[in-house]
């Protein structure tokens, strides 16, 4: 099964390592730091210009992976939860 995480982007659920609310984990520097670092080190994919809701930790191809997604981490989570519990 996969997660629409918004626009054209599908991630298969069993490489989701966590989805994270943008407005509540930034208030940890450390969560700043860690995803300032990603960026620069090219781990991080913007979904939209819309400003992120949530990010999103995935493993593509062996790798780790951000994404910035416009969709609220709830919300994805509970589309997970969904397609998880159907299979």
């Amino acid at each position: 099964m996969f997660l629409h995480l918004g626009e054209n982007i599908v991630v298969p659920i069993k490489n989701i390592i966590g989805i994270f609310d943008v407005e509540t984990s930034m208030y940890g520097s450390d969560t700043t730091q860690f995803l300032r670092m990603a960026e620069e080190d090219g781990f991080v994919q913007r979904i939209t210009k819309d400003k992120p809701k949530s990010f999103i930790i995935a493993e593509v191809d062996k790798k780790s992976k951000i994404y910035l997604s416009p969709i609220s981490s709830s919300t994805l989570t509970k589309r997970s939860e969904s397609l998880y519990y159907e299979s």
